[in-house]
């Protein structure tokens, strides 16, 4: 992307929870970096500088005042930076005049989105204009869906190479986690569903695993809302709560890429909960949790606390059979919870991968598609993931 413009990065929604989290990162990656030109933004002067003078941020990182509902302060912002890393969501209720603003000026932007109905209307509504501008949107930057879409692409240049063919079958299995889901996480999902059930439009988007890839469904996918016994990894597997954004995300990278999986392709997510009736016993309760959507899940703006961080942590196997009948296998694993410590540092290196390691023409993008091989460089070396070939 062109360096003319005064930041590379400015990171909007800075005073949240999760903003804040990417702003001490930024510091404590690249304070010294200067390279590296960023900025915070936020609706309230006097807290973004109380957030910077409590994370040691130098005055020399500027301070920008902008409200998500004022038109003129997001022309104004985006055309100031190369990318704007915004973590204010749900993206469905506070994201579309940013966007906006980004795809009229030609100004890349990351999220953290793992709301497939409005991303569906965000592509159908801004694209055409995206690439005409040169404006990149890369959606869903964070735990959903940076390691699951990197995880299959990783996977299948593992297959091709060994093999000189892709799989047709990929499953994605948690295999361990310890963490939470973000608050931003917990109200997008219902505000997903409220809107679901005001629209039909909205609950085809979300059905439909090939709403975000042209939404002409291509090939049957695997169903994987109940659990089962896998014998194949001989384990007993349940829904994972995250796999109707990312497997749709998925789908879109083999879409943007001409169908680099081929049009055969499958793929589902599930959690790993062990072999024996206890495995069973597990996978039956985790089918039965709606925790994230109830009242007494996490709130916006909450989240754990740094020891939860730092304790957290995340591993996820993806494996499938080969055209040559071995069955392969990598893993992604992430070094803080999932929710908070490590998203905030993924989004942070996608916008920075997005700004300054990869050239694109302009549209929207999956995290795969738009950064591949140059964030996973930039994950391993700074944000604490491993992308591992197991067999």
């Amino acid at each position: 992307m062109s360096s003319e413009r005064e930041f590379d990065v400015v990171i909007f929604g800075a005073t949240g929870f999760t903003g804040k989290l990417v702003a001490e990162y930024f510091q404590a990656q690249y304070g010294n970096d200067s390279s590296v030109k960023w900025a915070v933004a936020g609706r309230n002067e006097s807290k973004l500088n109380d957030v910077k003078q409590e994370l040691g941020i130098p005055d020399s990182v500027q301070s920008i005042v902008a409200d998500g509902d004022n038109e003129d302060a997001l022309q104004a912002l985006t055309k100031r930076t190369q990318v704007v890393l915004t973590t204010v969501g749900p993206y469905q209720i506070y994201g579309e005049k940013l966007l906006s603003a980004c795809v009229d000026n030609g100004t890349g932007y990351t999220d953290l989105c793992g709301e497939p109905a409005w991303m569906h209307q965000m592509i159908n509504k801004y694209e055409a204009k995206a690439k005409e501008t040169g404006a990149n949107i890369v959606f869903s930057c964070g735990f959903d869906s940076v390691p699951f879409d990197l995880g299959v692409h990783f996977l299948q240049q593992h297959a091709t190479k060994e093999t000189g063919a892709v799989i047709e079958y990929v499953k994605g299995r948690v295999r361990k986690m310890q963490g939470t889901f973000s608050g931003g996480t917990a109200a997008s999902l219902k505000a997903t569903m409220a809107a679901a059930h005001k629209d039909k439009a909205i609950m085809a988007a979300l059905i439909n695993p090939f709403s975000l890839a042209g939404n002409e469904v291509i090939q049957a996918q695997p169903d994987g809302n109940k659990p089962y016994f896998d014998e194949a990894l001989g384990t007993w597997v349940a829904p994972f709560i995250m796999a109707a954004i990312n497997t749709k995300n998925v789908h879109r990278s083999n879409y943007l890429s001409g169908y680099a999986y081929g049009k055969s392709f499958q793929y589902d997510e599930m959690m790993m909960t062990g072999p024996g009736e206890k495995g069973e016993a597990m996978a039956k309760h985790v089918a039965q949790d709606k925790s994230l959507a109830s009242d007494d899940g996490p709130k916006p703006g909450e989240g754990p606390s740094k020891e939860e961080r730092e304790n957290g942590f995340y591993d996820v196997v993806f494996t499938g059979t080969a055209s040559n009948g071995d069955m392969l296998a990598v893993s992604v694993k992430g070094d803080k919870d999932p929710g908070y410590g490590s998203t905030s540092k993924m989004i942070a290196e996608s916008a920075l991968c997005l700004c300054k390691d990869v050239s694109l023409k302009g549209g929207f993008y999956t995290p795969a598609a738009a950064l591949g091989e140059s964030l996973i460089t930039r994950l391993e070396k700074h944000a604490g993931l491993t992308f591992t070939i197991e067999k």
